[in-house]
């Protein structure tokens, strides 16, 4: 995995690397108002679409090679390269600029030759939201439960952009629905709250190889883990109801949502996605056969020992 460097120029819009001195110094609520526009006539146009980093969510993947019409695997290929995801070691991927301008490869002059599926960090641009709902309080049922204090909303105003001197005000809930920030906030939540998690645990604790690309496939490849689902020992492991079954089958949303189910309780043991109780069992049985073996083995290398040893003595002659 490579981690390049990022430029004086470059910044990151999904994610929190955003210079600090661009962000606004206040908390804004949905019901906050904004004056902001952005347009072909707009001076700036398209400026902010070069020399930056845009972190892809599995939804916005799955949107845009569907917007391609191309597979999933091919589309990564093509237009991305790959990255960690907010300074965790679980490997994600960006959008791969272009050569010549450093640009976004589906921008024109004229504008996003994909704007109406755009990436999420595209839709949220120029309003921020900070999400502190990273594993915070459960009900009784072990669901976590969200409040209004956990998410607050802020401006970034960056020198370059002139939106913010149009004449068009929104409220800010206005603002995320005129973009379809909502849509995209509730696809990419819980796959979110997986990585959140992750950068909570801080750098002592790190995925096993194993873990990094099973979170990699599950996150960027829908048709791969379909595959893995249906053509291995998945689900005669995992306690699936046929409903699930048949929408995941056909309904690439749906897989993908249950992926992040099955991150969750693969990666950090969540509820969720329970093991057949069979499968317990034989999992047992082969511990139990495991820790006999290694029991015996442990016997043996001391029995082995005790008569190098007495082997070694009589050689030397030593008494005892």
């Amino acid at each position: 995995m490579i981690n390049k460097e990022k430029s004086g120029k470059e910044q990151t819009i999904f994610g929190k690397e955003k210079n600090p001195s661009s962000i606004e110094p206040k908390k804004l609520t949905l019901d906050s108002h904004l004056k902001f526009r952005c347009h072909p006539g707009v001076r700036c146009f398209t400026a902010c679409c070069g020399g930056i980093k845009i972190v892809l969510t599995p939804y916005d993947i799955l949107m845009l090679a569907k917007r391609l019409e191309i597979p999933a695997h091919e589309f990564l290929e093509k237009y991305t390269v790959p990255t960690y995801l907010e300074k965790t070691d679980m490997p994600g991927v960006m959008i791969k600029l272009r050569e010549d301008d450093k640009k976004c490869p589906f921008v024109t002059p004229e504008g996003c030759t994909v704007y109406t599926d755009r990436p999420t960090a595209c839709r949220y641009y120029p309003v921020g939201m900070a999400d502190f709902h990273e594993g915070g309080s459960r009900d009784s049922e072990g669901n976590e439960l969200e409040s209004a204090e956990e998410k607050f909303f802020f401006i970034v105003r960056e020198d370059h952009c002139k939106g913010f001197e149009e004449d068009k005000e929104w409220t800010v809930r206005e603002w995320r629905a005129d973009q379809g920030v909502d849509v995209r906030d509730e696809m990419n939540r819980e796959w979110l709250r997986l990585v959140m998690r992750r950068k909570s645990y801080g750098i002592q604790a790190s995925l096993s190889e194993q873990a990094k690309r099973m979170f990699f496939m599950a996150s960027t490849d829908l048709t791969t883990f379909r595959k893995f689902v249906f053509e291995s020992s998945f689900l005669d492991t995992y306690e699936i109801d046929e409903e699930t079954i048949n929408k995941i089958k056909e309904d690439d949303v749906e897989l993908m949502l249950f992926s992040f189910k099955y991150l969750a309780a693969t990666l950090f043991g969540a509820q969720g996605l329970e093991v057949k109780p069979e499968k317990v069992k034989e999992k047992m049985a082969r511990m139990k056969i495991e820790q006999g073996e290694t029991v015996k083995k442990s016997i043996k290398d001391f029995e082995d020992l005790k008569t190098a040893t007495a082997k070694a003595k009589a050689d030397t002659g030593v008494v005892e």
